[in-house]
């Protein structure tokens, strides 16, 4: 009798991506969110593993899993897996890079009118029996520049919608693509003229060396004071402590964040007192379409590798 095909699903999953797996004969092991400890012992004769931002493959795991061929992240970022000790395993590494691309995008324009029109801030004041009609004088988006740093998939949907509000592009990226730039009426600058130019900047790039702390205090210093910062993309890329500094002291007008230097943030960290800053919880790919697509994508590759 053949032995069937094992995958570990490690992290939550859409259904639909379950029956991908099951409809290719595979056998679906699934435990949320396994400590190492615990991964070790699941690996050790699965062929596959399916997991979000975490939990972590180590190398340890990894030097674990002797029957171990495919490792699926149904999301963007690696971050939380040993690449470098899967390519010396020969163990090949897949992901869903453009799943959520629309879902950050719009989630963007979500905080972007959260802070522009003071909605949490109104919200708040409302369920406190504040009538703050006068504190919440806000702007508009036609008219106005709004800053990409990062032109990819993400900053090009981000760009998509921005057209569709009238809001005039520009863009920043190491490597610019013209052609999709002209697309979205895009016109890409240097980082120091995006800063001292736009009415909204939103970081749309991973975070790597060169990215850490790539908004820091010289930076937002460059900002208008009437301007809007949007972070949907990795926490370190902005300094926390230099935001806060310029949130406190009007550099810049407010901020949108969905993510953050240390997750969960700590219910004490300065950002949560402030009333022009609105947090949520990096909830950028939490819709079901997005969670459908991450987990189809993946468990579709899986499907493909272990198939041959």
């Amino acid at each position: 009798m053949i032995a069937m095909v094992k995958v570990l699903v490690a992290a939550p999953l859409h259904e639909k991506a379950v029956e991908v797996l099951k409809k290719a004969g595979f056998e679906v092991l699934y435990e949320e969110y396994p400590d190492e400890d615990r991964l070790i012992e699941l690996v050790k004769d699965v062929e596959a593993i399916i997991v979000r931002s975490k939990p972590k493959v180590t190398r340890k795991v990894i030097e674990n899993a002797p029957k171990l061929k495919v490792i699926g992240r149904a999301g963007v970022g690696l971050d939380n897996i040993d690449l470098e000790a899967a390519k010396e395993m020969g163990i090949k590494v897949v992901n869903s890079p453009g799943a959520s691309s629309r879902s950050v995008a719009e989630l963007v324009f979500g905080l972007l009118f959260a802070v522009a029109r003071k909605i949490a801030f109104a919200d708040r004041k409302m369920r406190e029996g504040v009538w703050a009609k006068k504190q919440c004088l806000g702007i508009e988006l036609e008219g106005k520049t709004i800053g990409i740093i990062g032109f990819g998939r993400i900053g090009y949907e981000v760009a998509k919608i921005a057209n569709a509000f009238g809001m005039k592009v520009l863009l920043y990226d190491p490597r610019p693509n013209e052609e999709r730039a002209r697309e979205v009426n895009g016109r890409f600058v240097p980082l120091e003229e995006l800063l001292k130019e736009s009415d909204v900047v939103t970081l749309h790039v991973p975070l790597i060396e060169a990215t850490y702390h790539l908004i820091n205090e010289e930076r937002l210093k460059l900002m208008k004071p009437t301007a809007i910062l949007i972070n949907a993309a990795r926490g370190a890329v902005v300094d926390n402590k230099a935001l806060v500094k310029a949130l406190k002291e009007g550099w810049i007008a407010g901020a949108g964040l969905d993510v953050y230097e240390e997750e969960p943030l700590p219910e004490d960290h300065p950002l949560t007192k402030l009333d022009n800053v609105v947090l949520t919880p990096h909830v950028g790919a939490s819709t079901e379409e997005a969670q459908m697509r991450a987990g189809v994508q993946v468990a579709e590759q899986i499907v493909e590798i272990l198939k041959g």
